[in-house]
């Protein structure tokens, strides 16, 4: 029996050897190819170490190592009847099988690997996905949507497994139970998706019949925070900032811990900044923006592009606001101290 973690391993290896080698296609948006060969490297590794990877292995197994992606997958099958307790090597197979545009050989691959592997997250995302790919209507079954909410469970915080089931029932007119757990995701989510979220979520809700805004969302509303951030003229006109520097708008609870109850981050071009802080700016569920009567605003110039602050970052002024704000907070970057 071939050790589980080796071909692994080797698979693991050979995929980061062809990200570096096989970059310049990526870069000139070639990504179809660039992802072909990238997983074709990949599967031929792990294939060739279960072929050859025992010291028993003739040298004629060498030769017949795999050299495109349609072979690395005839190898990888003969190497799962020899071992087929192996669920890495079905979701491997199924990865490979997608990439080729064989949705039904996928699906029944991930289906393997899901039966040996029936508490793994990622498994049962990638499987519930592939039987919806490999149907004619592109619909989650009743055994897609139970691995989603089974890969939900597991792990709570998975944005793909929360996305997926939110599609799967919105397909089954389960809109009001869509609606919430895309709500749910919101906050986990950078202001761009968030924002295209939203308004799935507002169409979710109308086929549901529910108003536009609920008595909770109008209690976030209420608490929504305007702010405008701006640089200093003189300190704009001396500084030399990095054209890719982040500007982060941060909310926290003053004299409390620095975990931030509402972010955004925006790039440094886009100032002077005006936006709306809520609670699907908080980065925990638990302690939204709303949760809380008082809270300190301020802007980080961040060189590093990390919300932590590092050398080199700017600060504002922090501003303390209570909740509900109707005014709008201003944040001024590299502004003199006053006395």
């Amino acid at each position: 029996m071939v050790s589980a973690w080796l071909p692994a391993l080797a698979a693991l290896t050979a995929t980061v050897a062809a990200l570096l080698v096989l970059w310049p296609l990526r870069r000139s948006d070639r990504r179809a190819p660039f992802i072909a060969m990238v997983l074709a490297v990949g599967v031929a590794g792990a294939c060739l170490y279960l072929l050859v990877g025992q010291p028993q292995a003739p040298s004629a197994a060498v030769a017949a190592a795999p050299t495109d992606l349609g072979q690395g997958v005839q190898a990888l099958e003969q190497a799962l009847q020899r071992d087929p307790q192996r669920a890495d090597g079905w979701a491997l197979l199924g990865r490979a099988r997608t990439e080729l545009g064989q949705h039904q050989p996928a699906a029944d691959a991930f289906a393997r690997a899901v039966a040996l592997a029936p508490d793994d997250p990622g498994v049962l995302v990638e499987a519930a996905q592939a039987r919806a790919q490999a149907d004619a209507g592109k619909q989650f079954d009743d055994t897609a949507l139970q691995w989603l909410r089974h890969a939900r469970q597991l792990a709570p915080d998975a944005e793909r497994a929360s996305w997926l089931l939110g599609i799967a029932l919105r397909q089954r007119g389960q809109d009001a139970e869509a609606a919430g757990i895309w709500e749910a995701l919101l906050p986990r989510l950078d202001p761009g998706a968030a924002s295209a979220l939203r308004e799935q979520i507002a169409i979710a809700r109308g086929k549901a019949g529910l108003p536009a805004a609920t008595a909770a969302a109008a209690a976030v509303a209420g608490t929504a925070l305007g702010v405008q951030v701006r640089l200093d003229p003189a300190f704009a006109a001396r500084a030399s900032l990095p054209a890719d520097a982040s500007v982060f708008v941060i909310a926290r609870v003053p004299g409390g811990p620095p975990m931030p109850v509402a972010v955004e981050k925006h790039p440094l071009g886009a100032l002077p900044l005006q936006l709306s802080l809520d609670d699907a700016d908080s980065p925990m569920p638990t302690q939204p923006l709303s949760a809380h009567a008082e809270v300190e605003v301020f802007a980080r110039l961040s060189v590093s592009g990390n919300a932590s602050r590092q050398d080199g970052d700017l600060d504002s002024a922090p501003v303390r606001v209570r909740l509900p704000h109707a005014g709008t907070v201003q944040l001024v970057l590299g502004a003199p101290d006053r006395p």
